[in-house]
């Protein structure tokens, strides 16, 4: 989305500019009520393994099972359908570690880079010049001066506020750089699309691990949320945030996806190096690497919508900015219906009231399904997270909001079984633990100048 620290300061040209723009062309997403039932599913889902042929159906039936252990659920039909619907595969053969807040991630991501012996390629929606940044920064032009060919996509929207020194220091050093959908119309002529935004967080080293997930590079991150905290409360607390480390096949498809944005801005080849080295077996998680954009066919927004609609026992969201369109509420409501246990963790503390009162306008009507929704205390909620009956997990930059569904670029690694979908509720447990559960009595009482917000914020909700 549109940078949120920006937007308390720009937001009135920001809304009349992007108005201007779209006004006459406002897009939609598709309608999904009846998908599962229209699509041509295969009999057992396509699984690419590390090595080798596809694997035989057998095997992949076996491997699903397998996932699942006393759990009755059929992955196999609901893991086909979603491979109908977004035309991925499941991929299998890879490790998939989580990476809870800023600081761990940061520090398994330097890591990785300083291990770097041929090529990095870094995606990022924000890239600022503080602490974080320089470090990065500094410990990226060392590499490159070792002779590690280095590329790096930012947003030019949400890097707005960063000095072009900053950039121009990196790239005098030999770093490859290109701003996405640059913001002077002049940069980009002919290809102006000042709304379409480049909300990934993508980073490959040598082809052999990626890191996805929601954090940015800024200070926003040099310090950890109460997440397994045993303090109840600081004053130093940082952003709440959750990221993967991949190593395996998978990689591969980050890496491509990386490509992808990359060639979609310039005529101009990446430098020759190998960023596809053979696929190595790196762990046993079977995973789905999906990629949105503007124009590719909602891979991410159906993934959502499907897993939502077949859930049989539990929902588990973790939302950062929560603007819901009417299918996404129609599948929580529905859930909630036929008894699945249907729970939100959204932000209590937020850095754009504008979204957070957007979000909230969406309440009454959850709450009086049966939906029961959390605010996170203390800490800024930046994660974009899910577990569904314990077996599908999504970690991502996608924020369940129009925005992300319909105009940016996005990217979401999907989790198949119970064992990382066992350590996915654990992290949804502890966010619970530090949130506050909005009851219907309570939210009906509310002031009616909080109504008059969430009214005016609803307004606006298609470009938030």
């Amino acid at each position: 989305m549109v940078r949120l620290q920006l937007l308390s300061r720009n937001l009135p040209a920001l809304l009349v500019l992007m108005a201007t723009l779209n006004l006459s062309a406002c897009a939609s997403l598709p309608n999904v009520q009846y998908l599962d039932a229209s699509l041509d599913a295969k009999p057992v889902a396509t699984v690419q393994p590390g090595r080798g042929p596809q694997l035989s159906q057998a095997k992949v039936r076996a491997m699903l099972d397998k996932r699942l252990n006393k759990s009755s659920i059929d992955l196999n039909a609901r893991a086909a359908i979603e491979e109908a619907a977004t035309g991925t595969p499941l991929i299998a053969g890879n490790r998939v570690t989580l990476l809870y807040d800023g600081p761990q991630t940061m520090a398994a991501m330097m890591a990785a880079i300083s291990a770097a012996k041929d090529n990095i390629n870094l995606e990022t929606y924000i890239f600022d010049q503080d602490e974080v940044g320089l470090r990065f920064a500094d410990l990226l032009m060392a590499k490159q001066r070792s002779g590690v060919t280095i590329n790096i996509l930012y947003d030019s929207v949400g890097t707005l506020s960063t000095p072009q020194l900053f950039f121009d220091k990196m790239k005098a050093a030999g770093i490859n750089l290109l701003a996405f959908n640059p913001i002077n119309p002049l940069n980009r002529v002919g290809h102006w699309e000042i709304n379409s935004r480049d909300h990934r967080k993508i980073l490959v080293v040598d082809g052999k691990v990626g890191f996805t997930g929601g954090v940015n590079i800024s200070e926003t991150y040099s310090r950890g949320s109460l997440f397994r905290s045993k303090q109840r409360s600081s004053s130093d607390t940082g952003w709440r945030d959750t990221h993967l480390q991949i190593e395996g096949p998978a990689v591969a498809a980050l890496q491509a996806i990386f490509i992808s944005g990359w060639d979609s801005q310039t005529s101009e080849p990446m430098a020759d190096r190998d960023y596809f080295p053979a696929p190595v077996v790196a762990g046993d998680r079977l995973v789905r690497v999906l990629a949105s954009g503007p124009d590719t066919d909602h891979e991410i927004y159906k993934a959502y919508v499907l897993s939502m609609q077949q859930a049989s026992r539990s929902i588990h969201v973790t939302s950062a900015y929560f603007v819901p369109d009417v299918q996404i509420v129609n599948a929580l409501k529905a859930a909630a219906a036929r008894g699945v246990d249907v729970k939100l963790v959204l932000s209590g503390v937020t850095d754009s009231g504008l979204v957070q009162h957007a979000g909230q306008s969406f309440y009454t009507d959850l709450l009086a399904a049966g939906v029961k929704i959390y605010q996170l205390k203390v800490s800024v909620l930046h994660a974009k997270t899910a577990v569904i009956d314990g077996v599908w997990s999504t970690v991502g930059s996608t924020n369940l909001d129009t925005r992300s569904f319909l105009h940016n670029n996005e990217v979401n690694v999907i989790v198949i079984g119970d064992t990382f979908g066992a350590n996915m509720e654990s992290a949804f447990a502890e966010d619970l633990r530090d949130s506050t559960e909005i009851t219907r009595d309570a939210w009906d009482n509310r002031p009616i100048k909080n109504r008059l917000k969430e009214f005016a914020a609803r307004l606006f909700e298609y470009w938030l």
